[in-house]
């Protein structure tokens, strides 16, 4: 059996149309075996049907939960490692095409990787079978993480970390702006800034509680 025999074979299997062969040749193609196209296009287009797919999902499946909670979910179930989970689940490392150096390096098991080429197959899927199949797809890969607990009750400055993160921002900035009273009854006011996006202060009686209060006073804001 053909390379391709044995990776349609494995794609057909898991729902996946695997019908142009050029097509998802690329979406499991690294760029370190130097070929024209590699996974890149289809990642860029996978990942904004992943996030519509889980977008959607949440918002039917928790209709009293806020902007800021749905977002905190939706960051969790599209990151990179979320998408390498479901990568590996389904044995997208065995069929991998990385150039050697890069695969004795270990990129098989990259979450970078993984979580790329997972995208790049969920774009693949859109162009050949459109959105609904590919959203389809992402309701049954998808299904243990979304009942899991994934983004849910994070501390406000973990959460508000990987909000950044998901939205392609510098991490938070924390810095004290005022410190006021007595030593035994002193208050610290903290301001919480991320960088194009906007800020948030805060003020507790330690500078640990003043920088969780800004946290989530800014996902509660712009999250």
């Amino acid at each position: 059996m053909s390379d391709w025999n044995a990776t349609r074979a494995w794609l057909r299997e898991l729902g996946f149309a695997a019908q142009d062969e050029a097509a998802w040749t690329e979406a499991l193609t690294h760029g370190s075996l130097g070929e024209k196209r590699d996974y890149q296009r289809l990642e860029f287009l996978g990942d904004r049907v992943l996030g519509l797919a889980i977008a959607a999902w949440l918002f039917e499946k928790q209709p009293d939960a806020s902007e800021g909670a749905l977002a905190q979910r939706l960051n969790a179930l599209v990151s990179k490692a979320a998408c390498a989970k479901v990568a590996r689940a389904i044995g997208v490392p065995d069929h991998l095409r990385l150039g050697r150096q890069a695969r004795d390096d270990g990129a098989s098991d990259s979450d970078n990787i993984l979580g790329d080429v997972m995208e790049s197959l969920l774009g693949a899927q859109m162009r050949e079978a459109g959105y609904e199949s590919a959203r389809d797809l992402v309701h049954i890969l998808w299904a243990e993480a979304v009942d899991g607990d994934a983004g849910r009750a994070k501390h406000p400055k973990s959460a508000l970390q990987e909000w950044a993160a998901g939205n392609r921002r510098r991490p938070p900035e924390y810095e004290l702006v005022d410190r006021s009273g007595p030593d035994h009854n002193a208050r610290f006011t903290v301001r919480v800034s991320v960088n194009k996006v906007g800020a948030a202060e805060a003020t507790a009686s330690s500078k640990q509680e003043a920088e969780t209060a800004a946290a989530k006073a800014f996902m509660e804001q712009y999250g």
